[in-house]
């Protein structure tokens, strides 16, 4: 009897000793989480432009709490979060006007970019606007320009991250695929000129993808997030032609920066 107590004895000391490392161990990881340090860089499609209910003191940059990264951090409590993202923003913009918060210390950065270099937004008016042959042309010029002078124009801006912040998490995110082919629109581009669009985004992605991978940084792509949600599906996370607020046009919605930009940065980051 005496020898049971005994082993009991020992096995609640044990099992108090287990809890007590458990719980150190937990309360050592919680800090950790809570004291990154989170940089938020990048173009409109990080900054926010298409989730609405903007800060006003951004002005132009239209960067709003519905964005991912501001959703992120509302979710993660970081100890410190700096939001430079601005909309319009090209490689150079991000270098001249985005990294004076990136220091030592930094944790974390995201980074949207490339996309206003490539000409984005002229290849979507483009196509909006005028003949289909002058769109695929169009289309076609950006994807030389994505083979030419892309990959440097990247590498500046990483290798100016890295310089900044050497110990930093660095997760790039792609673009989303603009139509689901065979939708349901009805009117508009035709569905060669989606096509086109749609293939190009992925020729971008993957250069960006190559030029992350090639500077050690993470690439998260948003196109299967966003599979379902394209113009065109009936269910769009992306705004279509927006007369009223043609800036707005072919940028995530407040939707699709929830559903499709944010947990994709989640997992990566």
């Amino acid at each position: 009897m005496k020898l049971s107590r005994i082993a009991a004895f020992s096995s609640s000391l044990l099992l108090g000793a287990v809890l007590a490392l458990t719980g150190a161990a937990s309360a050592q990881a919680a800090p950790s989480a809570a004291a990154t340090d989170y940089v938020a860089l990048g173009d409109s499609y990080s900054s926010g432009l298409g989730a609405g209910a903007y800060d006003s003191a951004a002005g132009d940059c239209k960067r709003t709490a519905r964005a991912y990264p501001a959703l992120w951090a509302a979710a993660h409590s970081p100890a410190t979060f700096a939001f430079t993202a601005c909309s319009g923003a090209r490689t150079g913009d991000v270098t001249a006007n985005q990294l004076t918060p990136l220091n030592a210390s930094t944790d974390l950065v995201s980074i949207t970019i490339g996309g206003n270099d490539a000409g984005f937004a002229d290849v979507m008016t483009t196509c909006v606007l005028q003949s289909e042959n002058t769109c695929l042309n169009r289309v076609a010029q950006a994807r030389a320009f994505v083979d030419s002078t892309l990959p440097g124009n990247l590498d500046r801006v990483y290798d100016a991250i890295s310089a900044r912040a050497p110990s930093a998490r660095v997760v790039v995110l792609g673009y989303p695929r603009f139509y689901q082919l065979s939708g349901n629109c009805i009117a508009g581009l035709s569905e060669r000129e989606r096509s086109a669009i749609n293939s190009a985004s992925d020729y971008l992605n993957t250069a960006t993808a190559k030029r992350a991978a090639d500077h050690g940084f993470a690439f998260a792509g948003v196109a299967s997030a966003f599979q379902g949600h394209e113009i065109c599906s009936g269910s769009s996370w992306l705004h279509s032609v927006n007369l009223l607020n043609i800036s707005e046009s072919y940028h995530p919605t407040a939707a699709g920066q929830s559903g499709g930009y944010l947990p994709v940065f989640a997992s990566a980051a």
